[in-house]
């Protein structure tokens, strides 16, 4: 087990000597100003372009942002220098929604040295520390042998498993929280997927709920906001959002709170709501 936190700050990521870490630049938004178009515009120094919908993804579902086979996941951490020794510190526009799912990535395939960068780009420009558009010269590496943690990830099949009332090791349910934001969460609107809604059973817990002034909050903070939501007395915690992004998000901060590995559901919404015959759920969910 590596001893490699899994947040870094501004300060620390400045004093490592280049070359040492393997920076990676994950904006990304849904809508607006192309990534790429941002990175090139400016980007932490050393810092390498990784594209969250054809890097970290592929098309064809379940869901709009299925995790890459292994191989491919492989090629691309070649691509970018990624030795089994690197270590990687991934940042975005901030809250780290997008960042964490490359974190996520790197640790359910088997590579531990990987670290978000707290506050991501806006507190290192807020540091005032250097930017550049000058590109690294990056020298491919063997793609990485990678074993992926099939067990911390849940299909479809397994949440319904889940929340039609079975239970676990010694009579505790597994809890599922959608990290999505509470109007989405209720079915109040749906800018992306076909129905709104969320999955019966599951609780609200937005990921900004993780933050505090653009940065996790401390420890103590994490552990009792996921207590008040139950995930001390849950037999198993599966963490969903629209589309398997942001949920990384809860996921972190669980490991940031002590809490045991978490799961997630990589279609999340996305390949729950596609089902014709799936339940949906609106309004505030009772208890």
């Amino acid at each position: 087990m590596s001893d490699t936190t899994p947040l870094v700050e501004a300060a620390w990521l400045a004093r490592q000597p280049p070359g040492s870490v393997r920076i990676v630049d994950l904006r990304w938004a849904l809508s607006g100003p192309g990534a790429l178009e941002k990175y090139r515009a400016g980007h932490i120094p050393g810092a390498v372009y990784v594209d969250m919908e054809h890097d970290l993804s592929r098309p064809g579902g379940p869901g709009r942002h299925p995790f890459p086979a292994p191989e491919d996941f492989a090629r691309t951490l070649g691509r970018i220098g990624v030795l089994p020794g690197t270590h990687v510190v991934v940042y975005d526009d901030g809250n780290g929604s997008v960042a964490a799912r490359l974190w996520f990535m790197l640790r359910v395939h088997g590579h531990e040295r990987a670290s978000l960068l707290d506050g991501g780009y806006a507190a290192w420009v807020k540091a005032g520390l250097p930017v550049t558009k000058e590109e690294p010269a990056i020298t491919p590496v063997p793609p990485p042998a990678l074993r992926l943690d099939t067990s911390r990830l849940v299909d479809r099949a397994r949440v319904t498993e889940l929340l039609a009332g079975r239970k676990e090791r010694g009579g505790r349910r597994a809890l599922v929280m959608d990290a999505r934001a509470a109007e989405r969460y209720r079915g109040e609107t749906e800018p992306v997927d076909k129905r709104a809604g969320h999955i019966p059973g599951a609780v609200n817990a937005p990921f900004s709920g993780n933050l505090k002034e653009g940065r996790f909050r401390p420890p103590e903070e994490l552990r009792a906001l996921y207590e008040r939501l139950g995930a001390a007395q849950a037999a198993e915690v599966v963490a969903s959002c629209g589309s398997g992004v942001t949920a990384c998000h809860t996921l972190l901060a669980l490991e940031l709170a002590g809490f045991p590995a978490g799961k997630l559901y990589v279609g999340s919404w996305s390949d729950w709501s596609s089902q014709p015959a799936a339940s949906v759920a609106t309004g505030p969910e009772p208890g």
